[in-house]
């Protein structure tokens, strides 16, 4: 029984894990290029990364629309509007859900600014923040902000939803903090 058990065993971990040690890619850390992608957003028209080259970029990947934590994520992200315009900075909501479900959710939740439906789950992936649970795949609740020139320079992986918004304000405040000249 032992003779072919564990050559069975041995046999399903080679198929169930060696294809993602292979295929695993560099983490994405500070100092990353962030992944290019072009997702439609809720009202269809396609958004790049690249169109917001020269700019600041919060691109935060979340995993439903209107669901508590997203919706208080998300009015957060509204009300921080006008700050956000002030540092230069443009904010990207990303999530599997469709157009349609982005359409609803930003008329309920009054939201202006864009959500892209990643429902091939590519973008999710290639930033690492695709959860699978069977059949059912969605968003991880993570943050990357970009850099104007294209780097990611904080990734945020462990996001409460109901002050991520000032934190990520906090982090753009110090960052683009002149640096005083010492003589």
């Amino acid at each position: 029984m032992l003779r072919i058990v564990l050559p069975c065993l041995v046999i399903l971990i080679i198929v169930l894990f060696v294809p993602r040690l292979l295929s695993h890619t560099k983490a994405l850390t500070t100092g990353s290029d962030a992944p290019e992608f072009t997702l439609p957003s809720q009202d269809g028209s396609l958004v790049s990364l690249k169109d917001y080259r020269g700019k600041w970029a919060v691109l935060y990947f979340y995993p439903k629309d209107q669901t508590p934590g997203c919706s208080r994520e998300a009015h957060n992200f509204q009300m921080d509007q006008a700050k956000y315009a002030e540092r230069n900075a443009v904010v990207l909501g990303v999530s599997v859900d469709s157009i349609e479900s982005h359409k609803k959710f930003c008329a309920k939740e009054g939201l202006n600014f864009k959500l892209l439906a990643d429902t091939n789950h590519r973008v999710s992936e290639a930033y690492e923040s695709l959860r699978n649970f069977g059949i059912v795949k969605f968003s991880a609740r993570h943050t990357f902000l970009i850099e104007p020139g294209g780097k990611i320079v904080r990734v945020y992986t462990s996001v409460n939803p109901l002050n991520h918004s000032a934190e990520v304000l906090a982090e753009l405040d110090a960052l683009q903090k002149p640096v005083s000249s010492s003589r």
